[in-house]
């Protein structure tokens, strides 16, 4: 890269060769190309595949949010396992119903496979419990219980009574019903989603079921399932009556200390009546409850749409207000804050993608004429194209290409390596500001400069400082001020005259939690982080730094922990302690001498003892497990054999919690770890 830049013509021109990488402006390279679509962020990771919010676009501006679950570079050695995916695939893409989230497309691309997705704005129901626990809301609305479970019967009996085009009978199921495959959508629908591990009579899924495991939720599992039996649809209808249970007793059916005492539990005990659990329950719901839930499949609702048309006769006879509307309502009320976050995440995501994709097709342009000018209109620049418009042209001297667009001025820096693009707003003009009788304005600063503004949970292309014209007057204004390294800053506000309105906000360096819990309980230990001692939480550490955590306790080793933690992260840390070796009296000393103890902490470089086992767990929901920064696969994760001694296990959930705990390995034994999500 050379140490100085050229002279900028002052024709509204013209680029360089264009870079030899994509544009990366992310730290994990987000957005980016992906074949046809373009992936915004990930959603989740998992042992065989990775899932990606993406765009979808098409001529004349179309444009689709969707899913992409790409499976990983490991995985695609396992041709048994690629052929498994693709004939899954195949059977969930027939599926096209209402509450089934549908496959558009099955493909590959640099030799990676993946499955394109429909899109589904909402959370699933084990999220829906947790936040309502969160908000201090113990029990499930009925009225919403019995929409979710009517949405799910529509969409089994849809999949179970599914049919070849020549009329014979597919025989899907699921086989993986269960919380955390229900989708309750903010406008108020209900979707199954991940038919990944279906079964269809007619195309055996041979890898899969000649591999010896269970598949799905060992706690929504029927008896049949849960010994290892051939299973039909009936299988399904108990995972529902299961979730009815559930639902609308607050208590969960099938929850023993381990997997195989569930499994006991599902196979071998009799299962509680509601009324046993919630007194007053309605007998004519237990009746649908039981019947659902029978151990024999005989027994059982023969078919989704027999259930479905027992709870709404249950519903009519009750009057209960049964209502996809009043849904809407109850999660758009539940997750507000969560909402407005979205919407923030997804717009700058958006914009992003677009730059990409418009300086790719300047790439292209120039590639297939082979000129090196490149005249910009606004009809051609995408929509985040012209958010970012009115710019100062700038020049850096760490060889960057300026573009400068005419009535624009237009500025990307095109970093030579990495292909970087930075873009930054002046301020508006004082003669450029709306009549300020009739709108407001503000001038937003902030301590250190360069930060991000959203106002009412909207972007805006101007960074710290600026002065924002044409706001509204007399209307509530939510200014947030974001910053890589620092907490959000916020100052809410009414414009009510003319007056430019001065907001400043000093932003604080992003901090990080710590919260410790010690191991064998009851042991009187002494923690502290960098020094500085304190009792099981220590709030106010620096982000993006590294930390030591050292624990001590008289007849114990002592632990050291080093760490480093993201901007308002909580780490918690699960310190199982060591009993310290005794020194033994020498030969030559009287019995009744009394013997001095030391500590003897093993040496820094002593050798790995021997191997040992570890499990993993959680509690409240599943999350990706990574030992010593190696992904291990999502939770239960079990009998993974490893050198003994201290390790450092991760759990990541679905929404991009972390959770981090420090387990004790004993040699030829196994450690268990549980994360409460």
């Amino acid at each position: 890269m050379s140490t100085s830049s050229p002279p900028i013509p002052s024709t509204p021109l013209m680029t360089p060769a264009p870079p030899t990488s994509a544009a990366m402006l992310g730290a994990d390279g987000m957005p980016m190309r992906f074949g046809k679509y373009m992936l915004l962020r990930k959603i989740a990771s998992g042992g065989m595949a990775e899932i990606f919010l993406a765009i979808q676009r098409s001529v004349a501006g179309f444009e689709k949010l969707i899913v992409i679950k790409r499976i990983l570079p490991q995985m695609n050695q396992d041709r048994a396992f690629i052929e498994m995916l693709l004939q899954e695939a195949r059977i969930a893409a027939t599926l096209s119903h209402p509450n089934i989230v549908q496959i558009f497309d099955v493909g590959e691309v640099d030799g990676r496979f993946y499955i394109a997705m429909e899109h589904v704005h909402g959370e699933d129901l084990r999220s829906v419990v947790r936040q309502m626990k969160t908000k201090g809301t113990l029990d499930f609305p009925l009225e919403h219980a019995l929409a979710i479970i009517l949405g799910m019967c529509q969409g089994l009996a849809y999949a179970h009574d599914k049919t070849e085009l020549d009329g014979s009978h597919l025989g899907i199921v699921h086989r993986d019903i269960s919380p955390q495959n229900v989708v309750v959508t903010f406008t108020g629908d209900v979707k199954i989603v991940d038919f990944g591990i279906a079964k269809s009579d007619n195309k055996p899924l041979e890898s899969a079921t000649k591999s010896g495991k269970l598949k799905g939720k060992v706690p929504y599992m029927s008896p049949e399932q849960a010994r290892g039996e051939n299973i039909d649809h009936r299988s399904d209808i108990f995972a529902v009556g299961v979730m009815l249970f559930e639902l609308t007793t607050g208590k969960r059916l099938f929850k023993g200390r381990s997997e195989y005492e569930t499994l006991k539990l599902i196979c071998e005990r009799d299962y509680p009546l509601p009324s046993q659990v919630r007194p007053g329950y309605p007998p004519d719901l237990e009746q649908i409850v039981l019947m659902a839930l029978a151990k024999s499949p005989a027994q059982r609702y023969q078919t989704a749409r027999d259930m479905q048309a027992d709870i709404e006769a249950f519903v009519r006879r009750r009057q209960i207000a049964v209502s996809n509307i009043a849904l809407n309502k109850f999660m758009q009320g539940l997750f507000e804050e969560k909402l407005a976050a979205q919407k923030e995440a997804l717009l700058q995501g958006k914009q992003l993608a677009d730059i990409i994709d418009y300086h790719r097709g300047a790439e292209q342009e120039l590639e297939m004429t082979g000129e090196r000018r490149l005249s910009m209109t606004a009809s051609s620049m995408p929509a985040a194209a012209h958010t970012v418009t009115n710019l100062p042209a700038q020049r850096s001297s760490g060889g960057f290409i300026a573009l400068l667009a005419a009535g624009f001025g237009v500025l990307l820096l095109l970093g030579g390596v990495g292909g970087f693009l930075w873009m930054r707003k002046a301020p508006v003009a004082a003669e450029q500001r709306p009549d300020p009788g009739l709108r407001g304005t503000i001038d937003v600063s902030s301590d250190p400069p360069g930060a991000a503004i959203w106002i009412n949970g909207d972007l805006r292309p101007e960074t710290t400082p600026a002065a924002i014209g044409g706001l509204p007057l007399n209307t509530n204004l939510d200014v947030k001020l974001s910053k890589d390294g620092f907490e959000n800053g916020r100052e809410s506000l009414q414009l009510e005259d003319g007056k430019v309105r001065k907001v400043s906000v000093a932003l604080k360096k992003g901090s990080v939690v710590v919260e410790v819990s010690i191991k064998p309980e009851g042991v009187p230990a002494t923690m502290a982080v960098d020094g500085k001692t304190f009792k099981g939480l220590l709030d106010g550490l620096t982000s993006g730094e590294q930390h030591k955590l050292f624990v001590t306790a008289p007849g114990y080793v002592e632990q050291t922990i080093p760490f480093m933690g993201n901007a308002m992260e909580t780490k918690r840390f699960d310190v199982i302690l060591e009993k310290a070796k005794v020194a033994k009296p020498a030969a030559s000393d009287a019995p009744s001498k009394p013997t001095a103890t030391v500590a003897a902490p093993p040496p820094a470089t002593a050798e790995p003892k021997g191997n040992g086992k570890i499990s993993v767990a959680a509690s409240g929901g599943w999350c990706n497990v990574s030992i010593d920064g190696a992904p291990r696969g999502a939770t239960p994760v079990a009998g993974i054999e490893i050198s003994s001694g201290n390790h450092r296990v991760t759990c990541t959930t679905q929404d991009g919690k972390t959770l981090s705990a420090t387990v004790s390995v004993p040699v030829d034994g196994t450690a268990r770890h549980k994360f409460t999500l």
